[in-house]
This record gives structure tokens, C-alpha cells and sequence, in this order.
């Protein structure tokens, strides 16, 4: 079977962009992620976003059931993983980060990899989740036909607590740079969302992305 990420992620349809950097470089100062530390991002797809966690984080894998990633980058170690059928490829207590960007949302049982997260990270260490929140998203979600669970804030805070995550809080989050800076312009990209009519997604990437809101989910394992 084609490998989907290749065929998705070709840069063609979907040409490299600064939004990686500018999302990792955010998540790392929002977390206080340790520069000297041990990082895994767990469907790493064409690589984007691990490479741009690699400039912030000295020890970082990428792990993905496609291999895609190593046509563009070598500056993270990578491992061939098959999340479905597979267990992470790494010791108990290894990672102080592990971070998913829309991936649980294509588990049937995504709480087998949230077992697994917790399984690996370290004691105090940091699970970071996003997934496309589907009250916002709901009407365009199949349109990608490898979606399979859905998630609304709620449910996703029950993924992790069941997964005995602590400190466990979620949020929702828009894929827009200036929208991190300030509660107003979040207020300003919502009115977007519900005042702009949704053909309208196509002419600008402000309109498509106050419409398709993600949720980002955050817990800690205990020491």
C-alpha cells in the first residue's frame, strides 16, 4: 500500500513552512522544556516539527510507521514504529517530553498509547497533546478518511486521567501565530470563527485557522 505520508506530506500540496519552528519554539517556552533534555514526538510524519524541536532540545526522537522523515532530515534520531500493533520502542522512564501532534485522533484505542506514553516517560515528566477538537472541527473530520476517535476537551482530559496522568489540563488552541500573544487577539480569531462563513477558508489561512481550533492537552507522570 502507498505510504500515506508520503503521499499526503509531499511538499507540493503541502510545501515547508515557518509555522513548525514558531509552534515548538511557543510549546518549549511554554513548558520550560530543558535544552538538555530527553524529547520523543510520536508521529513524526514528514519530520517538520521533530526537526524543529531539535533546535530546542539536545536528545530527540521521531518515531512514526512511516520512515518519510529521513528524505528530509537527519537531525533527530528516528525509529520505525507501528503504533496500532507495536509498543514504543524505548525503556521504561526514558523521555522528560513526549509530545503528539493529530495523531491520537487516528486510534480506534488511543488509550494503549497513552499507557505507553506514561510507560516511558520519566518520573515529573511532561506529556504534550494536539488533536483537532471536534465540536469546531466536526463537519470536515472525515474528509480525512484515517480519522477514527474524535475528541472533546472533556473526553481528552479523561484519556489521560485514565491513563493516570497528573495535573492533567486541556485547552483549546488556534494554529496562529499571533494568536499566542495576547487573550484578545484569541477573542479576535473566535469572532472569525463565528461570523466568516466557512467558504471563505480557502482565501485565508486566518479564516481556516480560527475555524479549525485544536485542543492541547498537557499532564505529568508522578515521581
Amino acid at each position: 500500500m502507498t505510504d500515506y505520508v508520503k503521499l499526503i506530506y509531499n511538499e507540493k500540496d503541502r510545501p515547508k513552512t515557518k509555522y513548525p519552528q514558531q509552534l515548538c519554539d511557543f510549546l518549549c517556552k511554554k513548558y520550560n522544556v530543558k535544552k538538555k533534555s530527553n524529547f520523543l514526538d510520536i508521529g513524526c510524519g514528514r519530520g517538520d516539527f521533530t526537526n524543529a524541536f531539535s533546535k530546542n532540545v539536545t536528545y530527540i526522537y521521531g518515531i512514526d510507521i512511516s520512515d518519510h522523515c529521513l528524505e528530509h532530515y537527519k537531525s533527530f534520531k528516528f525509529k520505525k514504529c507501528d503504533l496500532v500493533n507495536e509498543k514504543l520502542p524505548f525503556n521504561d522512564n526514558t523521555f522528560d517530553t513526549i509530545f503528539s501532534k493529530s495523531v491520537i485522533e487516528h486510534l480506534y484505542y488511543p488509550e494503549n498509547l497513552a499507557i505507553e506514553i506514561k510507560r516511558v516517560l520519566k518520573p515529573g515528566g511532561r506529556v504534550i497533546t494536539m488533536c483537532p477538537a471536534w465540536e469546531h472541527y466536526y463537519r470536515d473530520y472525515f474528509d480525512d478518511y484515517t480519522h477514527r476517535t474524535p475528541f472533546m476537551k472533556s473526553s481528552l482530559s479523561d484519556l489521560h486521567i485514565l491513563a493516570d496522568f497528573q495535573n492533567v489540563k486541556v485547552e483549546y488552541f488556534k494554529q496562529l501565530p499571533f494568536v499566542w500573544k495576547s487573550r484578545i487577539y484569541y477573542i479576535l480569531s473566535e469572532l472569525i470563527r463565528l461570523t466568516t462563513p466557512r467558504f471563505l477558508r480557502k482565501f485565508s489561512k486566518v479564516i481556516k485557522f480560527s475555524h479549525e481550533t485544536m485542543l492541547l492537552a498537557t499532564g505529568t507522570k508522578n515521581d
